[in-house]
């Protein structure tokens, strides 16, 4: 997992409470085993057509929109289905940072263990952010972890909340097996250690 410091990047908006996960990935680009390649399905339904023409008045297939690695969305985003596919398929496309009212909590959780940052900010705050990355075409949002900030280039500027423990492992880079080998001498001399009281157990090291 890359690590997360600071972002500073163009954010782009849609307007919509309770975006769910099919809406996200649907179903049908589930198959893969890898954890790549699923930003280009990303919110497919909306970016073409059943035949599939582009829709070009979706707000991701505009021109301004390319580069986009912010989005900010309605409360509740994530909800639905707890696939994982998710937030893989929006740090694919290329966002790093989704900012929102609310968001579904397994949503929540796996976007932070694969490194991409969910920011709960109030509505209003979520409404002045879009409105000003609507109105300016050099509008650009900074993120400091660290700090837990939010800011832009327009004079928003606000902080959020983040759970200690996930900020660390963002910072550090560190996924749920990352975490495991930050102790993984230890867990060798265990496994030695059982061997040697039981000689019929075999671990490789």
């Amino acid at each position: 997992m890359e690590k997360f410091v600071t972002h500073t990047g163009k954010a782009v908006a849609i307007d919509l409470a309770n975006i769910d996960t099919d809406q996200i990935i649907p179903k049908q680009f589930l198959k893969r085993i890898e954890r790549s390649g699923y930003g280009e399905f990303l919110f497919y339904d909306w970016r073409f057509s059943p035949k599939g023409d582009v829709i070009h008045d979706f707000v991701l297939n505009k021109p301004e929109a390319e580069g986009a690695s912010i989005l900010i969305a309605g409360e509740n985003f994530g909800c639905g289905s707890s696939r994982e596919h998710a937030p893989w398929s929006l740090l694919d496309y290329g966002f790093h940072v989704i900012v929102a009212p609310s968001f579904a909590d397994i949503f929540f959780n796996n976007s932070l263990k694969t490194g991409l940052l969910p920011v709960v900010l109030s509505a209003d705050d979520c409404a002045s952010l879009a409105k000003n990355a609507a109105t300016s075409p050099d509008h650009q949002i900074t993120v400091n972890l660290e700090a837990s900030t939010i800011s832009d280039n327009a004079g928003f500027s606000s902080s959020f909340k983040i759970d200690e423990f996930r900020k660390y492992c963002l910072i550090n880079g560190l996924d749920d097996i990352g975490l495991s080998l930050q102790h993984e001498a230890s867990i060798t001399a265990y496994e030695r250690s059982l061997q040697q009281d039981q000689p019929f157990l075999s671990f490789s090291a």
